[in-house]
């Protein structure tokens, strides 16, 4: 990130990394890609050449879904940010709603192990199974759904969430402790059960029926913008936490703080200290921003505004002293927005004169819901404005200028 934002300034250009820096346009955001393997297995997210490798491929695969459902929310609480919030869910970003995509075929391959025995599977280039009571499994993982948060594309899985301004670093602690405990849970179950006298094989069939039934539902190929989506995935019981105030209190649920405690990443102490800063974080982001936009849209929109607002007036003076009917709908045009911004920019500077809360979650829900519904009302009024007012009155670059024209 560093090398770009220098190279861009050598070519008098500047790199943007906000997630969301243009309304109406596709955001920015990173991919985590993520796998398993050592220098004697290779990876472990590659369906194998040999009956094993299927086999172990499926229990690897079944551990990601597993811990995706399972601690859905831990992973949208590590993407969340004042900025993401304004990407997910639109433009190409993946909805809040935390879900897997694994392709038609691999789909069809744990749907018809969660019924029992699989025996067949959707046509493309397939393997031998080993395991007798499982699937032929298909080489190719299918379309690559852009929608999908969490998704399956062939050797790995992609956690298409985090936004381009953060580091990996706190997906990726994320990832790994939830597989760790996944993964864990399924060593200890397969021990258990051959310890018990049940074949290996038999137990691997029961470990993935197990699975795919208790966190199946997880499993999603489908449009993640469709309107249908958030109503069932609530049925499926599948969280939607559409800003960073509510996925950042996953950070200190008795459950997360266990499983991060347990595999000794961070105590309780240290979770407790995450959630804070978050909190912190994003009041910290809106008011800046909110500053910012009382700033320009007071010394920079609104003057450029009446100064077209004034040329139109002078205009229809000089028409109606030469008795020329002029024309007022241009000026009506002009006038109407101005009053919005004047409006919005009094309800902001009033926003930001009332934050004064004692506790970071105070600041940070005062942020979302005074904060952010004011800029946002300053923002259209300007956004108006900027289609109406004269280019050479206009004094920021404009969504034509820096996008359309070369």
């Amino acid at each position: 990130m560093t090398t770009f934002k220098s190279v861009a300034k050598k070519h008098g250009m500047a790199c943007l990394f906000h997630e969301k820096p243009f309304q109406g346009v596709n955001g920015s955001g990173k991919h985590v890609n993520f796998s398993l393997g050592n220098n004697e297995l290779g990876s472990l997210l590659v369906p194998g050449d040999n009956p094993h490798d299927n086999a172990q491929f499926l229990v690897f695969c079944a551990a990601v879904i597993r811990a995706v459902h399972k601690y859905a929310g831990l992973l949208r609480a590590s993407v969340a940010s004042a900025t993401n919030d304004h990407r997910l869910g639109a433009n190409e970003a993946p909805p809040a709603i935390i879900s897997i995509f694994l392709g038609d075929q691999l789909a069809d391959v744990f749907e018809q192990i969660a019924q029992g025995p699989a025996t067949s599977s959707k046509d493309k280039g397939s393997m031998v199974i080993g395991v007798d009571t499982l699937p032929v499994l298909p080489t190719d993982p299918g379309d690559r759904n852009r929608t999908s948060p969490f998704a399956f594309t062939g050797n790995r899985f992609e956690f298409r969430a985090p936004g381009s301004m953060q580091t990996v670093a706190g997906p990726m602690v994320t990832i790994n402790t939830i597989m760790a405990e996944s993964l864990d849970y399924a060593a200890t179950e397969l021990e258990a059960a051959v310890a018990g006298g049940t074949d290996f094989d038999t137990a691997v069939q029961s470990l993935l029926t197990q699975i795919i039934t208790d966190h199946g539902a997880v499993v999603f190929n489908g449009d993640g913008y469709s309107d249908a989506w958030p109503i069932e995935a609530e049925k499926r019981g599948l969280a939607n936490l559409r800003t960073t105030l509510d996925a950042l209190p996953e950070l200190i649920t008795e459950s997360a703080m266990d499983l991060f405690d347990k595999y000794r990443v961070f105590n309780h102490r240290e979770m407790h200290s995450r959630y804070e800063i978050g909190l912190e974080q994003y009041a910290l982001t809106i008011g800046v921003e909110a500053r910012l936009t009382l700033e320009m849209g007071a010394t920079v929109i609104l003057p450029a505004a009446v100064r077209h607002q004034t040329e139109l007036a002078i205009n229809i003076g000089a028409l109606t002293a030469a008795g020329v009917e002029p024309d007022h709908a241009a000026l009506s045009e002009v006038s109407a927005p101005i009053t919005k911004l004047r409006s919005a920019l009094a309800v902001l500077r009033d926003a930001l004169a009332g934050g004064s809360e004692e506790t970071a979650l105070g600041e940070a829900e005062h942020a979302r819901d005074a904060l952010l519904p004011a800029m946002s009302a300053v923002r259209a009024a300007a956004d108006a404005l900027e289609e109406i007012v004269a280019d050479d009155l206009w004094p920021l670059p404009t969504y034509q200028e820096m996008l359309f024209i070369l």
